[in-house]
């Protein structure tokens, strides 16, 4: 499935590039969604979903790289969200995280840092709808792709084969 990130959008004609998604074979929009804390950078917020939202017509594919996202899972469900991914590393209590996100109607993902071990899904792993394995460290555009990415997503397919 491709869901484009609207982090490549021309936010001076965002109208234009959410309709040219729509008439695609995207599935979804994806949106990342930085806080400048958990990540050293700030993408958007609640007007620019909004506008999605409003012209979009594919689902919304939220990611979150933010603290505490427990706080706000109600906030995107509200905005339109259809799919809600947090990172594990910001998360206490990742299931209560994840049953919380699906209590809300939404599917549930898990994103890993690149330094995180996909082990770590395994007492999960049944729980979730997405893996985002990040491929470069979170918060910048235009980084080095890390060779191990796919080492973990091999890693990864045989994890959902055995659970």
């Amino acid at each position: 499935m491709i869901s484009p990130s609207l982090l490549s959008a021309d936010f001076s004609n965002l109208k234009k590039d959410i309709e040219m998604i729509n008439e695609s074979s995207a599935y979804s929009f994806h949106l990342d969604i930085m806080d400048g804390v958990f990540v050293p950078n700030i993408s958007f917020g609640f007007p620019i979903i909004d506008i999605v939202k409003k012209y979009g017509k594919k689902k919304l594919d939220v990611h979150l790289m933010i603290i505490e996202p427990d706080k706000y899972i109600e906030k995107f469900k509200n905005a339109g969200a259809d799919i809600l991914t947090v990172h594990y590393e910001t998360c206490k209590h990742l299931h209560r995280t994840v049953q919380n996100i699906k209590n809300f109607g939404m599917k549930a993902g898990v994103s890993l840092n690149p330094h995180t071990s996909i082990y770590n899904l395994e007492d999960i792993i049944k729980d979730l709808d997405i893996v985002l394995i990040m491929s470069v460290n979170p918060g910048f555009g235009g980084q080095k792709f890390i060779e191990n990415t796919y080492d973990k997503v091999k890693n990864l397919k045989n994890l959902i084969k055995n659970k």
